[in-house]
């Protein structure tokens, strides 16, 4: 850890611990805090040593511009009107929308404004140019009303992993916030059918070159050492990527590390397998020699037996948005689980620094996802109608992404019969990623195996009634430091809720009494978990209310 952090840690932190602690996310005091309110040591733990705590992940700079309260305002630079949208219910209004977007993208950026109304889109909006927003008058106010789904737009999408399922049921958006290149060439895999991998490093994983290897550090450290420094510069946005080794110690150390992970049989967990390397998106913030400060701390140990290093990836989309709209989809029947059509809401993939905003989805497939995204924030968003396959789904090695004040409504009609709900879903390596002050009315907790880990759930009402997905080669539920802090379940099911008996190094905390029924999980790890389990059951007691909140605040 630098110097200065280590100042930060020592002043800030430890000094001001009992302050924030009963203060953080309240708005008060510490001397008026809540009559009845509760600080759980392993809070006060977590002050001492914020970024290396074994259970609760350091989250503080997680979001868009490292969860910035304001997003950037771009100047307006186009009307759709202007391209020849109209409000009429009868013109298919996605090739002006996209016009506008393109015009805006050619000048530099800048922001697309959408009036009051209803316009109808035929097609699908892409916006692959750095720093344009697309906005609405409000999400009560400016609808985009979809008439087709992505299988008629685009194809059929299958699986990579082969079988029958559609891989609509987890990618893709009727909005898609994509660079332009990542996106030409996805499409084209698709209609090629040669199913291609979603991430940083293209469609084979094999679109990457080396900067320099990176000298062993320790999750937590801000500042590395690296063997060259002169590709790197303050701002570039570079990619961690670290290999595992034939002893599959880096899956281990992302479980925790100890008896239980070494024990776990990895070997045939082949679509697990394929999710590594592990890559990790984030921006420099210093260079001083061969010394490199990063804007985020390290989320895992730097080991040399698996390569360390910093890389090139395909270029990024940064700086841009969608805001004030509501996308409302023609009325369809839900599909059978896993053969949806791509009635999908909006999709941001191999985005860094971009955001969501009072933005509503209805009658989706699937309704906000983060595919290979990093550091990008929802906010204000809703999904509602007819339900839903996955209402947000966080995947493809995502990290560090904010998901604040969100809404999943109850279903309008029943679920047909095949279908499934999951909710607020992770899966596939994702790690530090917040979901925070939700409001879910139907949906789980959805930990779809693929190892997720490290990422938290804070300051969330949930009628538990959802189910978690997940092949059985996609390997653990969970890997370490999961943490589900101030969560009121209003229909009190224990499951991937209240995780300490399945979560390796994780921390529930201030959850009301619960029991288990319907799915059923045993942890995938034998012996100790070394999971926490505080202030239970309790009902909106803890303090720090928003764990995430707190985290700012030191």
């Amino acid at each position: 850890m630098s110097t200065a952090h280590q100042g930060m840690t020592r002043r800030s932190l430890l000094a001001g611990a009992t302050a924030v602690a009963a203060a953080a996310a309240t708005g008060t005091t510490a001397s008026a805090a809540p009559t009845g309110s509760e600080v759980p040591g392993i809070w006060r733990e977590f002050t001492r040593t914020p970024f290396t705590h074994p259970q609760i992940p350091y989250v503080g700079r997680a979001g868009c511009l490292r969860g910035a309260a304001r997003f950037p305002r771009r100047p307006v630079v186009a009307d759709v009107r202007d391209h020849g949208a109209e409000p009429d219910g009868s013109t298919d209004c996605a090739p002006a929308i996209n016009r506008a977007v393109a015009a805006a993208g050619k000048a530099g950026g800048g922001t697309v404004t959408i009036p009051p109304g209803t316009f109808r889109i035929d097609g699908l909006i892409h916006i692959g140019y750095d720093n344009v927003v697309l906005r609405g008058a409000g999400s009560g106010r400016t609808t985009l009303y979809a008439t087709k789904s992505l299988t008629e737009l685009i194809g059929v999408y299958g699986s990579r992993y082969g079988g029958t399922k559609s891989a609509w049921s987890w990618a893709g958006g009727l909005i898609w916030l994509a660079p332009t290149a990542r996106w030409d060439s996805l499409v084209a895999a698709i209609r090629a059918q040669a199913w291609p991998f979603e991430g940083w490093t293209g469609n084979r994983r094999d679109e990457w070159e080396p900067l320099t290897a990176v000298q062993p550090a320790r999750q937590g450290d801000w500042t590395v050492t690296v063997a060259d420094p002169s590709r790197l510069r303050p701002g570039r946005l570079v990619l961690l990527r670290i290999a595992d080794d034939a002893a599959h110690t880096l899956l281990q150390h992302m479980s925790g590390d100890g008896p239980g992970p070494a024990a776990y049989y990895w070997q045939d967990k082949t679509k697990l397998l394929s999710y590594v390397p592990y890559e990790w998106p984030v921006r420099v913030a210093h260079v001083r020699g061969r010394r490199v400060t990063l804007e985020r701390p390290l989320p895992l140990d730097l080991r040399p037996e698996w390569n360390p290093q910093f890389t090139t990836h395909v270029r990024e989309l940064t700086g841009s948005g969608v805001e004030g709209l509501t996308l409302d989809v023609m009325d369809t029947p839900q599909s059978p689980h896993l053969l949806d059509k791509g009635y999908n809401g909006v999709a941001l993939q191999c985005a860094y620094d971009c955001w969501v905003d009072d933005v509503t989805v209805r009658n989706v497939d699937n309704g906000f996802g983060l595919v290979a995204a990093s550091s990008c924030t929802l906010r204000r968003t809703k999904v509602g109608g007819r339900g839903e396959h996955h209402p947000y789904f966080c995947r493809e090695g995502s990290h560090d992404n904010l998901i604040e004040d969100f809404t999943i409504e109850q279903r309008t009609v029943p679920a047909p019969e095949g279908t499934q709900l999951h909710g607020i879903n992770v899966e596939g390596l994702s790690s530090y990623n917040v979901w925070s002050r939700g409001d879910m009315q139907m949906g789980t907790f959805d930990s779809h195996r693929g190892l997720p880990f490290a990422d938290v759930r804070t300051d969330i009402t949930v009628n538990n009634n959802g189910r978690h997905g997940g092949d059985a080669n996609a390997g653990p539920l969970y890997g370490a430091r999961f943490t589900h802090w101030n969560v009121r379940v209003t229909n009190r099911r224990a499951g991937l809720v209240k995780i300490d008996g399945l979560a390796p190094y994780s921390a529930t905390v201030g959850v009301n009494e619960v029991t288990e029924f319907d799915q059923t999980d045993v942890p995938d790890f034998t012996g100790d978990l070394h999971a926490r389990l505080e202030l239970y059951p309790t009902t909106d007691r803890i303090r720090p209310r928003n764990l995430y909140e707190a985290q700012r605040e030191l």
